[in-house]
């Protein structure tokens, strides 16, 4: 059996995807939940095959859910996203990401990627793949879109750099370079312009 864990935050999918995966004869979701802090829990305490995620998942994103699971877990990770931005399929293999689809993919074509992950290959949609070679390359830097990743949720100067461990005039550099680099007028304009590329 390929053990699996799902973490959807729209319940009524999530619910519809462990119903059905549960349909096939070699898959078995083990469990689910609607946020990337207990996915990354549960992964820990299930040890499964294959991780299914959202990407659009609180408190942060799948990727970095993926990315907190397989510091720890001998996993393999499925992202299932509506919005494919351009960068968001680069985060996802810079992460170790081993399948990426969109929700509109049918149940047993899911399930047959999990299957192909779970034997250690790699599936990536293809309209998703062709997008990504489209977008433009990041010119920020890690810690720039650190700061940008939590200006999009509004956070203050302070704050932010409380959370990241920085002096608030370093946040303040990081800030103003990314606002030069995108050529935006404000960190919240730069913060919405990168995660539309799909980079935060």
């Amino acid at each position: 059996m390929i053990r699996v864990v799902l973490a959807d935050d729209e319940h009524l999918i999530r619910g519809a995807l462990v119903a059905l995966l549960g349909l096939e004869p070699d898959i078995e979701v083990v469990a689910s939940t609607d946020n990337g802090t207990d996915a990354v829990r549960l992964a820990k305490e299930y040890a499964p095959d294959v991780c299914v995620l959202d990407l659009e998942m609180p408190p942060t994103d799948g990727i970095y859910t993926a990315e907190e699971i397989l510091r720890t877990v001998a996993t393999r990770v499925v992202i299932v996203t509506r919005h494919a931005r351009p960068g968001v399929l680069r985060r996802a293999l810079a992460s170790r990401v081993s399948g990426f689809v969109p929700k509109s993919t049918p149940a047993d074509q899911l399930a047959n990627v999990i299957r192909e992950v779970a034997a250690g290959r790699r599936y990536v949609d293809p309209d998703i793949a062709a997008s990504a070679l489209s977008g433009e390359s990041c010119p920020l830097t890690s810690r720039e879109l650190d700061v940008l990743r939590h200006s999009r949720h509004g956070a203050s100067l302070q704050t932010i750099a409380r959370e990241l461990h920085l002096a608030p005039g370093t946040v303040r550099n990081y800030v103003s370079s990314a606002i030069t680099k995108l050529d935006t007028t404000s960190r919240h304009e730069a913060a919405t312009l990168a995660w539309e590329q799909g980079w935060i």
